[in-house]
């Protein structure tokens, strides 16, 4: 089954940090652009961050704060780091997989898609 699963969500408090992780299972993940995009309550998807293949990297122009995305080909991982939380940063975060570059925000733009997890960034 072809599939990415989100973890690493929970409830922060402002200037904390989390690592979100996402894994691959069947499919060659080595072969895919792997990118993070969240959802802010009542906006629309923001893209956030994308990986290459071999590791080049890539953000979105409008994000502040901390934000590092990286990978682990061999265990068909990737991770997002994110440091300084605000409460704007609540969210649902997907990573999402797809062969080519892209910096679309429409689910269909993407070969594979995750289901999420919560973030909530509250004191």
């Amino acid at each position: 089954q072809v599939q990415l699963v989100e973890s690493g969500g929970g409830v922060v408090q402002p200037g904390g940090s989390l690592t979100l992780s996402c894994a691959g299972s069947g499919f060659t993940f080595s072969d895919y652009w792997i990118y993070w995009l969240r959802q802010i309550p009542g906006q629309g998807l923001e893209w956030m961050a994308a990986i290459s293949t071999f590791g080049a990297t890539a953000y979105g122009e409008s994000l502040e704060g901390g934000f590092i995305i990286s990978r682990d080909n061999e265990e068909a991982k990737a991770y997002l780091q994110i440091v300084y939380l605000k409460p704007g940063d609540t969210a649902v975060y997907y990573c999402a997989a797809e062969k080519r570059f892209t910096r679309a925000t429409l689910t269909f733009e993407y070969e594979i898609w995750g289901r999420g997890t919560q973030v909530t960034v509250s004191s």
